[in-house]
């Protein structure tokens, strides 16, 4: 298990959190957004095929409310193919990850 991605989630088109090695795939397996100020925000969260978009279509978090000075964590077992990516959007600064997985060579 390692971390894949902590820090600061973006607005707009959000953050690049993760990207597939080449010659590997990934387990992600724990995901926790926290929203550091005093007023809820959103969240949404991608897992990307290579070349793609954020989209409906590849959304694992929807636009979720987090409450003020409190966190969300998803637990459970998404597999990603080599160049895959995690793309995360926040609606405000505030919010912050911690994405944590396995990199398996295959």
């Amino acid at each position: 298990m390692k971390r894949l991605s902590r820090g600061a989630i973006g607005t707009g088109a959000g953050t690049l959190a993760y990207t597939v090695p080449v010659g590997y795939k990934t387990e992600v397996v724990d995901i926790n957004v926290s929203n550091t100020t005093a007023g809820g925000l959103t969240c949404a969260l991608h897992l990307v095929a290579s070349g793609g978009s954020a989209s409906t279509s590849n959304m694992l978090f929807p636009d979720m409310t987090i409450a003020a000075n409190t966190f969300t964590q998803w637990k459970g077992v998404q597999v990603i193919d080599a160049g895959d990516f995690i793309q995360v959007i926040g609606s405000g600064s505030g919010l912050t990850m911690n994405i944590t997985g396995d990199e398996i060579r295959g």
